[in-house]
């Protein structure tokens, strides 16, 4: 119909005027901000990153984007404001920001373990604050998001966000609470899933196949299996066992997997790597 149209028009216009800065331009934010241009939400010209070096801002330069060496700039400049400082420099970085900081700017911190607590306290107490947990598959725009919001931020900051984001991967709203539990899932659980897809093709290669060729295959069936998953809203245990044919090969190979622990160990990693996230949040 028409009046959709006239919507995504509406919605273009929005993206075409929204600047966008990233104080910090580490792997991360260049991650978010390569996702957000392969999609076409936010022209290049639009995007503004400062870094206290040229080290990491040539690539961001090469993409189009502007970059500068002072924080103070992006904030002049944009309307919404990545941080992705290291946490450690982060209440210096607030500081300096603070009183260029106005109610029309969102605010939304990648910093691992700085609380929505934190980042109110250290900005203007009307910001709109969000907080976001990527992770790096947000480079191929496949990536894993969760933000939660703080109590200056509205329905409107939060649908902004998710459909800016939504071109990097999965982007869902949850409670603070989450965002270590997120860390410990996705954050971390991408590591975990490349020992696993190396486990595999080294499986294939001691059984006689070529390692590169052993390698694309566990990662395209690791890519579907995840795509399945996604895609028919199955829980996992009704997929796997659609896979299992009595007597078959996938249950003799199955019984290996439990008699090594397989599922006790990947919950232990989980529940390892969130209480590591907590912790560093309290240092």
């Amino acid at each position: 119909s028409g009046g959709g149209s006239v919507r995504t028009a509406a919605g273009a216009m929005e993206a075409a005027e929204l600047r966008v800065g990233f104080v910090g331009a580490g792997r991360m934010a260049g991650g978010l901000a390569r996702g957000l241009l392969r999609a076409g939400k936010v022209p290049a010209s639009s995007i503004l990153a400062s870094a206290p070096s040229d080290k990491n801002l040539d690539a961001w330069r090469e993409s189009g984007c502007r970059t500068t060496h002072c924080n103070l700039e992006v904030l002049q400049e944009s309307t919404l404001v990545f941080l992705a400082t290291k946490p450690h420099v982060l209440p210096g970085v607030l500081q300096e920001i603070r009183p260029a900081v106005g109610p029309h700017h969102i605010i939304v911190s990648l910093v691992a373990g700085v609380t929505l607590q934190t980042l109110q306290r250290l900005l203007p107490a009307w910001t709109k604050v969000l907080r976001l947990m990527p992770n790096l598959p947000c480079v191929v725009q496949a990536g894993a998001m969760v933000f939660a919001r703080g109590s200056g931020a509205s329905d409107e900051e939060a649908a902004l966000l998710k459909s800016l984001l939504s071109s990097c991967g999965l982007c869902e709203e949850v409670p603070e609470s989450y965002i270590n539990i997120h860390t410990g899932l996705s954050g971390s659980g991408v590591a975990y899933v490349y020992l696993f897809a190396e486990a595999l093709a080294e499986g294939a290669v001691k059984m006689g196949m070529p390692g590169g060729l052993a390698s694309r295959i566990a990662a395209q069936t690791l890519l579907g299996a995840a795509k399945m998953m996604l895609e028919t809203g199955e829980h996992p245990a009704k997929l796997r066992g659609d896979v299992c044919t009595p007597g078959g090969t996938t249950i003799h190979a199955l019984h290996q997997l439990e008699k090594g622990a397989l599922r006790a160990t990947v919950m232990n990693a989980v529940e390892a790597a969130t209480k590591r996230a907590c912790d560093m949040a309290e240092d």
